[in-house]
């Protein structure tokens, strides 16, 4: 046998870093594996609890209102139930466009929110001022709120927002606890 020959089986061989089971007892015994299964677990409970608020503003509250019927079925993710009150909820879904007026506001539901705290800016008139660009529209609710998601669309259709739920939770999970 020759040496390439003998290269090749070896590598062909499994070895013990291949093995799943050989892993994970190497992640157990690993310093940090309490605090990185905390961590997913804190994760998981956070991203299958979300309470949206709402900030609508315009027309794209109307398929936000949409997305809560029976049709799409926002149930079956424990989101169907928009909170009145800032203080119950974790996800604000702002959608339409912010006038200046408005922005104050807009701030003062989010600075109600209890941490950690999450924002959808839902459409294009709340992700960019959208067709009104003047002196009395913001520009973006991202002048005046962190923004986490941005939904496009004039305005975008209910599965759109289920689908940034998603991922936001997909970001959620992601989350170091620390």
């Amino acid at each position: 046998m020759s040496m390439k020959e003998h290269n090749a089986f070896m590598a062909s061989i499994p070895s013990k870093r291949d093995d799943p089971a050989a892993q994970a007892a190497a992640e157990v015994d690993s310093p940090g594996f309490l605090l990185t299964t905390v961590e997913k677990l804190a994760g998981l409970a956070q991203a299958r609890s979300l309470w949206p608020v709402t900030m609508g503003l315009a027309c794209c509250a109307i398929e936000m209102m949409a997305a809560g019927t029976p049709r799409f079925d926002m149930a079956r993710f424990g989101w169907e139930v928009f909170r009145a009150s800032p203080r119950h909820a974790d996800v604000m879904i702002v959608s339409g466009r912010v006038s200046h007026k408005m922005a104050p506001i807009v701030r003062n539901v989010y600075d109600s929110m209890p941490e950690p705290k999450w924002v959808i800016s839902m459409g294009a008139c709340a992700s960019s001022g959208g067709i009104f660009n003047n002196y009395a529209v913001v520009q973006g609710c991202d002048h005046i709120v962190p923004v986490d998601i941005y939904l496009p669309g004039c305005p975008p259709r209910p599965e759109m927002l289920l689908n940034a739920m998603l991922e936001l939770t997909r970001q959620i999970e992601r989350k170091p606890l620390f």
